[in-house]
């Protein structure tokens, strides 16, 4: 029954959200804050599914545009990293998101950023466009550097895009990381606690394309370490062990 429910209250208020946040995005197309305002809505949720979201903000410059490099796990990411999300920042996706029935256009529309990954060409000459409107226009950049869901498996390796993209344009990274969700269930009335934590700023000032792999191995190398960490804390306070996939 909670299932029902739950699953019939979400998709009312997700429909809500996409019709006042779509109205919102048409008079003002690709806003630079339409992002925040979508997160925003979409992060009141996460009550409403049983979960505690904890957000630790980051030490970052307000005025200064960065890179946030998110972790990946399930479909839960909607209402849980989205809690994070600063004004001024967009999200890159990946471009077949574009023909997903209204949530597609309304991705597009709120002024996210989309990628052919399959045509190698055409991905790179949308990092270099990105990293052109970071500096040309004060704009921050949420990335999945994973390319795709964990789905509990830990922090898998890194795609070489998004550091490719900061170095570009001179601009720090910041990791964000979310403890494990993926024992979020709708048929389970308390889902417990997931952690949401900005982490200090790195700095790509000064390097080039031969440093990429280097920062890339040392950035996953930090966020492994510190998901394990925030993996441990939100199991102690729901009180369970965590189980040895999810470290």
């Amino acid at each position: 029954m909670l299932l029902i429910v739950r699953s019939l209250l979400l998709a009312v208020l997700l429909l809500l959200a996409f019709v006042f946040g779509g109205i919102f995005c048409i008079l003002r197309p690709r806003h630079r804050d339409n992002v925040h305002l979508f997160a925003r809505l979409f992060s009141a949720v996460a009550p409403i599914l049983g979960v505690k979201v904890i957000v630790r903000a980051g030490k970052t410059n307000p005025g200064e545009p960065c890179i946030f490099l998110a972790n990946h796990q399930n479909n839960f990411d909607m209402f849980t990293h989205t809690a994070a999300v600063p004004k001024g920042t967009v999200s890159l996706g990946k471009k077949s998101l574009l023909w997903m029935p209204l949530f597609g256009q309304l991705y597009w529309l709120s002024g996210n950023i989309l990628i052919d990954r399959k045509n190698r060409t055409r991905a790179f000459e949308t990092m270099a466009e990105t990293a052109r409107k970071i500096k040309e226009k004060c704009l921050s950049v949420w990335i999945f550097p994973e390319g795709t869901r964990s789905r509990g498996r830990g922090l898998l390796p890194f795609k070489a895009g998004a550091f490719h993209t900061a170095i570009a344009a001179g601009v720090p990274m910041v990791p964000v990381l979310a403890s494990n969700q993926c024992h979020i269930k709708l048929n389970r009335w308390n889902n417990g606690v997931v952690i949401i934590e900005m982490m200090e700023p790195v700095a790509t000032k000064g390097l080039s394309k031969a440093n990429v792999k280097e920062l890339s191995d040392k950035v996953h190398a930090t966020m492994a370490s510190k998901l394990k960490q925030l993996n441990a804390e939100a199991a102690a306070l729901m009180g369970k062990t965590v189980p040895a996939d999810i470290v």
